[in-house]
């Protein structure tokens, strides 16, 4: 489950991360309150999308007075960024930054560990750093066992080529995005940009977070994280059955008992669906081995309840 922003931003400050002040608003009225409830001073007022490049699609913007924080936040409220709309917006405290570094630690599923990934260019598109400057990126297997203590923090600080004012600040800002990592049973911490302000404080002025949804068992709490607005219906009929249903953009419904099975149901009926003007596969519903007639009749009835789907496989 990815979080937005101003949900990692809270996550991150329960773990001693150090962030900015911030609140949410959904209305331009909301934001001009929440602009005055910070200093009204200059604040950014940043679209919650759960997508990168915001910055670039006009969905962050400066504000130097709680009326135009309010105007901002109407520029920003009900924007469409890579197909996804804008509902509220998160009114940040301004900061003078000096310097701009990148860090984030997460799953490495290839090689059956975790990998933090650090360097002191931040502020950019990471994936375009990592292919015309992959030098300029630190990558440190961390083990699963040891996990990063105060000497791995170092290490991946040192490895990051941090400059040596922040070293220690930074390390001690790794140590506890990592023990937010694992006790919030993260896949993905990311932190870009990890800033020095003009003062010299290492501030996370950004979050990305991604929680495993496998360890909602023990994180009672993530429950209330979850956006219930932007859920599937279908999807989330499925789930109260115990049943996995992602939807997919074609007309074909297709169950099966199995991942694997389901997987290549998918790429069959896309490769026979080009015959006959592009057909598509419409969801990819999982029921499990050894399904009952319930579990049957339940996976069926998603897949009829589905409009899009005009056949089933």
């Amino acid at each position: 489950m990815d979080l937005f922003e101003y949900q990692a931003r809270d996550l991150f400050a329960a773990h001693g991360v150090p962030v900015l002040d911030a609140d949410v608003a959904t209305t331009p009225d909301e934001a001009r309150a929440a602009a005055e409830k910070l200093g009204g001073g200059t604040v950014v007022v940043k679209a919650q999308v759960k997508t990168g490049g915001r910055g670039k699609a006009g969905g962050v913007k400066l504000a130097r007075s709680p009326q135009e924080a309010a105007e901002r936040a109407g520029e920003i409220l009900g924007m469409d960024i890579k197909g996804h709309t804008v509902h509220r917006v998160m009114v940040a405290q301004g900061a003078r930054i000096a310097e701009e570094y990148y860090f984030s630690v997460l799953l490495d599923r290839s090689n059956r560990t975790f990998l933090a990934m650090a360097s002191r260019e931040g502020g950019m598109e990471i994936e375009q750093l990592a292919v015309e400057r992959p030098d300029a990126l630190a990558r440190v297997p961390v083990d699963a066992l040891a996990g990063i203590d105060e000497a791995k923090a170092r290490e991946i600080v040192s490895a990051g080529n941090f400059p040596a004012d922040v070293a220690d600040q930074v390390a001690q800002v790794v140590v506890k995005l990592w023990d937010a990592f694992t006790k919030e049973d993260a896949t993905l911490v990311e932190v870009n940009p990890l800033v020095k302000t003009e003062d010299g404080d290492v501030i996370a002025l950004d979050g990305k977070v991604t929680l495993d949804e496998n360890a909602s068992f023990r994180q009672a709490g993530h429950a209330a994280l979850m956006d219930k607005s932007a859920a599937d219906p279908l999807e989330e009929q499925a789930k109260a059955k115990g049943l996995n249903n992602v939807k997919l953009d074609g007309e074909v419904g297709i169950i099966g008992n199995g991942a694997g099975l389901v997987m290549s149901t998918l790429d069959v009926v896309a490769y026979a669906g080009e015959e006959f003007g592009g057909v598509r596969p419409a969801n990819f519903l999982d029921i499990g081995g050894g399904a009952s007639a319930q579990v049957m009749a339940d996976g069926l009835s998603i897949i009829l309840s589905d409009p899009r789907s005009r056949a089933s496989s």
